[in-house]
C-alpha cells in the first residue's frame, strides 16, 4: 500500500518544530527571570495580584465542600471520644462524691476526738492564691517568684503548695511579690515522715528533681511507694502536707518523687499558719499580764510578810 507523502508512522509520536521548542524555552526562562523579587515588573505583579483576588472567592467556594467532607470523619471520631470521656468523668464524679462523704465524716469524727483529748493542730488560715511570674532556677538555686506579698498577707516561712502537693516555702517577701525556695534547692531542709509507719526523716534538697531522705536510721520502716508528708517536727511546716512518694536511686539511697512534679507549677497557694511558740517567747510575755489580772492563788497574802516582820 502506498504511503502518503509527509505522513509518519503513528508510533513515532508528535514532533514539534525546533523553533517552537526554542521559543517556549526562551519564554519560560524570561518568566522565571521576571518573577524574581528584585527584577519583578510592576504591571506583571499587579496582574498576578488581580488574578489572585479574582480567583480567591471561587477557590474558597469550591474548597468548602471538600473541607467539610474531609472534616466529617475526625468530627465524628472526636464526638465518640468526648462521649466516652464524659461517661468516664461521670463515674469518677460519683466515686468522688462517695469519698467526699467519707472525708466529711472522718473530719467530724477527728474534730470530736480533738475536743475530747484537748489536742488541736496548728491553726491554718485561709489560703492565698498567687501566680508564678518567673522561674529563677539556676544550676545552684531552685526558686520561683510569685505575684503576692505582704499586701496579700504573705509572710516569710509560709508553706507553698500546688494542686498536687508541697513545693517549698517563702523566703524573701516584698509588698507585691515573694520568692519561694523549692524543695529541690540545696538549702532546703524539711522534716517529713512516712504516712504508713510514721518513720521520721529530713528531706534534703540537692538541686536534683528527687531530694534525699536523710537521718532515717539504720533499719527504717520504709518501703518504695510510701506516701511522704510533712511531720511538723521542725515547727517550720504544719503536719500532714503531701510531699511525694519514697523511691530508691541506683545507689540504694532513699529519695522522694515529689507530687508537685506531676504538672508545671503555675498557680500556687500559700498557707498561713501559726507556729508553736517556744518557751520564753510570746507565751511567757503574756503570762505575767494574765496572772496579774486574774490573781495568783499560790502567792502569799500581802499581810503575811508584815506579820512575819512584826514577829
Amino acid at each position: 500500500m502506498a504511503r502518503r507523502p509527509g505522513r509518519r508512522h503513528s508510533d513515532e509520536g508528535v514532533r514539534f518544530p525546533l523553533a517552537l521548542t526554542g521559543l517556549c524555552l526562551i519564554i519560560a526562562a524570561l518568566l522565571l527571570w521576571l518573577d524574581r523579587p528584585e527584577a519583578r515588573i510592576e504591571p506583571l505583579s499587579d496582574a498576578r495580584a488581580g488574578f489572585n483576588d479574582a480567583a480567591l472567592p471561587v477557590l474558597q467556594f469550591a474548597g468548602e465542600p471538600l473541607r467539610g467532607m474531609g472534616n466529617m470523619g475526625p468530627w465524628w471520631r472526636r464526638q465518640m471520644e468526648l462521649a466516652e470521656e464524659n461517661r468516664s468523668l461521670r463515674l469518677r464524679a460519683a466515686e468522688l462524691r462517695a469519698w467526699r462523704d467519707v472525708a466529711l465524716s472522718l473530719q467530724e469524727r477527728n474534730r470530736r476526738y480533738e475536743d475530747m483529748l484537748n489536742v488541736h493542730g496548728p491553726d491554718m488560715g485561709p489560703r492565698i492564691s498567687a501566680w508564678t511570674v518567673a522561674d529563677q532556677s539556676t544550676d545552684f538555686v531552685r526558686s520561683r517568684l510569685v505575684a503576692a506579698g505582704t499586701d496579700q498577707g504573705v509572710a516569710t516561712g509560709l508553706p507553698a503548695v500546688n494542686i498536687y502537693g508541697l513545693i517549698g516555702r517563702t523566703v524573701d517577701v516584698g509588698r507585691q511579690s515573694a520568692r519561694i525556695l523549692m524543695l529541690t534547692d540545696f538549702n532546703s531542709r524539711v522534716a517529713v515522715m512516712a504516712d504508713r509507719s510514721n518513720a521520721r526523716a529530713l528531706l534534703v534538697g540537692d538541686n536534683t528533681d528527687f531530694p534525699r531522705l536523710e537521718y532515717l536510721g539504720r533499719d527504717p520502716d520504709l518501703v518504695e511507694g510510701d506516701r511522704i508528708v510533712t511531720s511538723g517536727d521542725d515547727n517550720v511546716m504544719p503536719r500532714g502536707l503531701p510531699v511525694g512518694e519514697a523511691v530508691r536511686d541506683r545507689d540504694g539511697r532513699w529519695r522522694v518523687a515529689l507530687y508537685s512534679r506531676t504538672a508545671p507549677i503555675d498557680l500556687v497557694w500559700i498557707w498561713p499558719f501559726d507556729a508553736v511558740d517556744a518557751p520564753g517567747s510570746a507565751l511567757d510575755e503574756r503570762a505575767p499580764a494574765q496572772i496579774s489580772a486574774a490573781g495568783d492563788p499560790a502567792a502569799p497574802p500581802a499581810s503575811q510578810p508584815a506579820a512575819e516582820e512584826g514577829r
